[in-house]
């Protein structure tokens, strides 16, 4: 059974899912933003809601108590909508250079879009970041032989991640239907559960992507039941989240596809 027998479109994330293994330039540019406000925020704060718009996940992390507290030491007032544009500002000539510097395929990431493409499956992608923010990272995926079908930035929509707008965006633009003849691939919760509100066959990424945040040679250096144990927290988080399954990197969605494609004959 051909993946193209059930499937018509995947849908990519970018950050830990194509490139930046680790989903390292969103968290070292919000906390770089916030450090600018002289306001601290952890690793660990800045990736909690990655995988939403990056307005959203500024207000995410202004409504945080522990941030919210700091703010209003450092600022002398409690936050508002103002310094959510102030920080957004702020934020995307920083998230630019970030990305710029984090854009290298995760290993595979090509070859499975040109296995793809090769089934006659339309290739799409959505990201957290404003087109402004993509420009960098787009123009280097594209030198490296990555260029998608077609993309959904941040405020492209009505509404961000989780909500299922950035996937009917795309379908409706590529002409794709129905939905569970969609792929989406993640590696954030709030990705997930985008694929799943959507009613996609939604594929969690967990090794190279945000739940568990480590370079791909950090990552190869722990001890092999450490390494084992942050993958299947990550696994645990992203099919809580509504995965239908969960794989490492993105080198084994070609093998998983197939996979899927015959359970669902199996089915019918």
């Amino acid at each position: 059974m051909a993946i193209r027998d059930r499937f018509d479109l995947v849908i990519f994330d970018w950050a830990g899912t194509m490139v930046d293994f680790g989903c390292h330039a969103p968290v070292s540019a919000l906390r770089a933003a916030f450090a600018q406000r002289a306001v601290a925020i952890s690793d660990g704060q800045a990736r909690r809601d990655m995988g939403k718009s990056k307005e959203d996940h500024v207000r995410a992390l202004l409504a945080d108590p522990s941030v919210a507290q700091a703010w209003e030491v450092a600022q002398r007032r409690r936050s508002d909508e103002g310094d959510v544009r102030a920080l957004m500002i702020d934020l995307s000539p920083l998230m630019r250079e970030q990305a710029a510097r984090a854009a290298q395929l995760i290993d595979g990431a090509r070859i499975v879009v040109e296995a793809l493409r090769a089934e006659g499956i339309k290739v799409a992608s959505s990201t957290g970041y404003t087109r402004e923010m993509m420009l960098p990272v787009l123009q280097a995926a594209a030198a490296q032989g990555y260029a998608p079908d077609h993309l959904v930035c941040s405020g492209e929509t009505p509404q961000g991640r989780p909500s299922p707008l950035m996937i009917y965006k795309a379908c409706a633009e590529l002409g794709v239907w129905p939905l569970s003849r969609v792929v989406k691939v993640d590696d954030t919760v709030a990705g997930v559960r985008e694929g799943h509100a959507g009613g996609c066959f939604t594929v969690g990424i967990s090794a190279s992507g945000n739940e568990v945040g480590l370079s791909r040679d950090a990552l190869a250096a722990l001890p092999v039941a450490d390494r084992a144990a942050r993958i299947a927290a990550a696994e645990t988080s992203l099919r809580a989240a509504g995965a239908d399954v969960v794989i490492e990197t993105v080198a084994q969605l070609f093998v998983t596809l197939q996979s899927a494609a015959e359970r669902r004959v199996q089915r019918t």
